[in-house]
């Protein structure tokens, strides 16, 4: 280390402190102790080893400890180690440095394991990463560059799908469909980390598949391998390409613009990626694909929805209100639409929603910059006055418009907050009589209150009276089994006819 040290600093000529101690990993002080020593002092220092000696004496007790706790770290163990035996006449950095020697000597439980995927078989794999590039130069300003990589996992053959906007699951479907119809087949599964644009969450490798994605993977064939969490191990070659890509594709070039972009990208995957002399296969991916994998791939067919994307529009999932979510805002499409899928397609300042059967358009909003907003167009939803209305419409014809009027003045004062509910059982239950007795409604509507279960109860009253032969006078209403009673004679009791009326008084 000395001599290191010595050499990059040359006397004050060569590298500074701080150089000398990025490069070598070690602490400035440390570079500034070595450069104020000779080099016989450091090399005694070095050689005794006496100090250390002294804890050999406890090597079993810390060999114990990181077997038990592999984990622990020096600082830790050390303090552990004092609290058994005492003060200990080394010092602590002396401690932890003994400590180090030991844990890497000593097995224990591994720290994470890789499980690489495997791979050897031609048209099986393919392997997927997104990847990103701040401040590309196009159209002479720096911009953000996202893009996705595909390898094939047995002849390295690369495609590289790009994108201006920030990649979403539409975006990343489409990408796929690019890297597929390039290849000019399909493989059995593609490898993922856990990309939300794939999985949406996991517990207990439990795997929740962005849904989405999940659809366009079942239609064109091929199965999903989402790698465990933080493993980029398992889907190296993929990992390799993403930094191959950013580096000698992107990094450092100007392009005029998008098409000036695919272009290029194109250029580089036909004469410089694919074609290479790969590393690990010793063979050039374009030439090792046609000879052994193209025949093994699937035939592959681009599905309805991403040929619509194509053209513009991102489908949608509309909610059971009407709702459809686009850049973390909410906007809403026709009722009739509730739950149905729609395409989305932005223009200027203006989100254009079709649908995606005919094309049509049928629904226009402002696009809103911000986030968490929800913009709702009235006509979107249906119309509860006009429902009203048309029901109040119904009613009239029925009973003609002024006495109408008056029936469903009195609904909506019996009701107001189920006015419209009362107008529809009326309509129904004036509509199903063969015929209406005006002078009688008009005779219930004068009535303080009347419901549509009132009107049901004297509309059934009417009809007995009328088959028994009765007149009905509009009384309260009578139920089915019931007979009117004339009351008019109780009225006449203690009278005597012809005699004068008389009155007791007190005696």
């Amino acid at each position: 280390m000395i001599h290191k040290i010595k050499a990059l600093h040359d006397d004050g000529q060569g590298l500074s402190i701080r150089a000398i101690g990025q490069e070598l990993g070690i602490s400035r002080n440390t570079v500034r102790k070595y450069l104020r020593q000779d080099e016989a002092t450091i090399q005694a220092a070095q050689s005794n080893r006496e100090r250390e000696k002294k804890l050999d004496a406890h090597r079993d007790y810390i060999v114990y400890l990181l077997r038990t706790f592999p984990r622990l770290s020096s600082v830790k163990v050390a303090r552990k180690l004092r609290e058994k035996v005492g003060e200990l006449a080394v010092s602590e950095r002396t401690l932890r440095r003994y400590v180090q020697q030991v844990k890497s000597t000593v097995a224990s439980r591994q720290r994470r394991y890789y499980e690489p995927v495997l791979d050897m078989v031609p048209g099986v794999q393919c392997q997927v990463d997104p990847g990103e590039l701040r401040e590309v130069m196009i159209g002479g300003e720096p911009r953000p560059l996202y893009f996705v990589v595909f390898v094939l996992s047995y002849s390295r053959l690369t495609y590289v799908g790009v994108s201006l906007s920030p990649l979403d699951t539409a975006t990343f479907i489409r990408l796929h469909d690019e890297a597929f119809r390039y290849f000019g087949g399909l493989p059995e599964e593609c490898v993922y980390d856990q990309t939300k644009m794939v999985v949406i969450s996991e517990q207990f490798r439990e795997l929740e598949v962005n849904q989405r994605f999940h659809e366009y993977a079942t239609t064109a064939g091929f199965r999903i391998h989402a790698c465990c969490g933080y493993d980029p191990e398992s889907k190296g070659k993929v990992e390799a390409g993403v930094k191959y890509a950013k580096q000698d594709a992107f990094y450092g070039e100007v392009f005029r613009d998008e098409a000036d972009l695919r272009a290029h990208v194109q250029q580089w995957l036909d004469e410089v990626a694919n074609v290479r002399t790969h590393g690990t296969t010793g063979q050039q991916p374009r030439a090792h694909f046609d000879a052994e994998e193209r025949g093994h791939l699937r035939p592959y067919l681009t599905p309805a929805c991403v040929s619509r994307e194509a053209d513009g529009l991102a489908p949608r999932r509309v909610d059971k209100t009407g709702l459809i979510a686009w850049k973390a805002n909410k906007y809403s499409v026709p009722m009739a639409y509730q739950q149905g899928r729609v395409g989305v397609r932005e223009a200027d300042d203006r989100l254009a929603i079709h649908d995606l059967e005919s094309g049509e358009e049928i629904a226009t909003h402002a696009l809103h910059l911000g986030k968490g907003r929800t913009l709702r167009n009235e006509s979107h939803y249906r119309d509860h006055r006009q429902q009203e209305a048309e029901l109040e419409g119904a009613i009239a014809r029925c009973l003609g418009t002024s006495l109408g009027e008056q029936l469903c003045a009195r609904l909506r004062a019996s009701m107001p907050r189920h006015y419209k509910e009362q107008l529809r059982a009326a309509k129904q239950l004036l509509e199903g009589e063969d015929t209406l007795d005006l002078a009688l409604i008009g005779d219930w509507v004068t009535r303080e209150r009347l419901t549509a279960g009132g009107l049901k109860e004297r509309l059934a009253a009417a009809r007995l009276a009328k088959a028994r032969g009765r007149d009905h006078e509009g009384d309260a209403p009578i139920g089915p089994s019931t007979t009117p009673v004339e009351l008019a004679q109780y009225g006449r009791l203690g009278r005597s006819s012809g005699q004068q009326e008389v009155t007791h008084g007190a005696a």
